[in-house]
């Protein structure tokens, strides 16, 4: 009874662990996506960019305002079997102006 138990938590925390690794993960993905936008890349650059940076089958999502640029990274984290979470990280960078 003890070892199943003990599997348990040791799984969930290697889940929590992981994670927190993905969150990271796309909060960089989406400072690098923010960063190029607000440099002038085009959305398409930006986006492989950030999804590069970012955990396998994530998503970004990319605005580009007058001042500012914007980017929204999402994911569906598997923990365990059956068990998902979902993970977003969002970054805004202001525009570089052109000269």
């Amino acid at each position: 009874m003890v070892l199943p138990s003990l599997l348990l938590v040791l799984t969930l925390a290697l889940g929590a662990v992981a994670a927190a690794a993905a969150q990271l993960s796309c909060a960089d993905a989406a400072r690098v996506g923010a960063r190029a936008l607000a440099r002038g890349e085009s959305h398409e650059r930006a986006r492989v960019l950030a999804l590069s940076a970012a955990p396998e089958n994530a998503e970004a999502d990319l605005v580009v305002g007058t001042e500012t640029a914007e980017v929204t990274v999402r994911v569906e984290f598997q923990v365990g079997p059956g068990l998902s979470l979902p993970i977003r990280a969002e970054a805004t960078a202001p525009r570089e102006s052109e000269v």
